[in-house]
């Protein structure tokens, strides 16, 4: 009888750990179904409009699941908001990292933003909250503009810019122009496009090229 007990104790605390594994992740796989939902609420309602019984509702979730994971609507929005900053880093760390001339790679930077706002309900929600929470310390912008910023300082070091352009003007500008397209992105999943026949992504490459003519410098500087 004392080898049949030895022997049960491993069997028992191996069912355990196996117990406790499906129930990490089937915690995680709710957490992510509740931020994905939220997420797509956020982005076509905004911080105030959300209802958290709709969030339950199209992640197929029930109220007490939810305030298991977030206590309150503040925590899930901050949720929301880390991962579209997630998702954003991630996209602009795997930009090539090429020869081309910085005016070239900040332009592709923000092509890139916009192909995110254009793609990603968490990346638009996380734009959108970042205005409409500003106290949350949790900025969508500040995962990228000082990148662009600093693309910009190096095309003028390198006499890419008109000398009368400067850099932190055209990072205040990009900023603008990603607010206009996440707009533009929203309406268009909203209304599946609205028959436009250029995307957000196209229009915004439409407009850089128009832009560069107006501040770049004399021909030969590689801009």
């Amino acid at each position: 009888m004392a080898e049949e007990a030895v022997t049960a104790v491993p069997i028992t605390n191996e069912r355990n750990a196996e117990t406790c594994m499906v129930r990490q992740e089937r915690a995680v796989r709710t957490r992510q179904a509740l931020v994905d939902a939220a997420a797509s609420e956020f982005d076509r309602s905004g911080y105030d409009g959300t209802s958290l019984n709709r969030v339950c509702r199209a992640a197929g979730i029930t109220m007490g699941a939810l305030t298991f994971h977030f206590a309150a609507k503040d925590e899930l929005a901050d949720a929301v908001q880390s991962q579209g900053q997630q998702i954003t880093r991630q996209a602009l760390d795997s930009l090539p990292d090429d020869e081309a001339p910085a005016l070239h790679r900040a332009v592709d930077l923000t092509l890139e933003l916009a192909r995110l706002l254009e793609a990603e309900p968490a990346v638009r929600s996380a734009a959108r909250l970042s205005r409409e929470r500003p106290d949350r310390d949790l900025e969508w912008s500040a995962t990228w503009l000082g990148t662009v910023q600093g693309l910009f300082e190096q095309a003028y070091g390198e006499g890419q810019l008109h000398s009368a352009v400067r850099p932190a003007s055209l990072a205040e500008l990009s900023l603008y122009l990603m607010i206009g397209t996440e707009c533009r992105a929203r309406a268009d999943h909203e209304s599946a496009g609205s028959g436009r026949e250029l995307s957000a992504v196209e229009q915004l490459r439409q407009i850089w090229d128009i832009v560069q003519y107006g501040i770049g410098g004399p021909p030969g500087t590689g801009a």
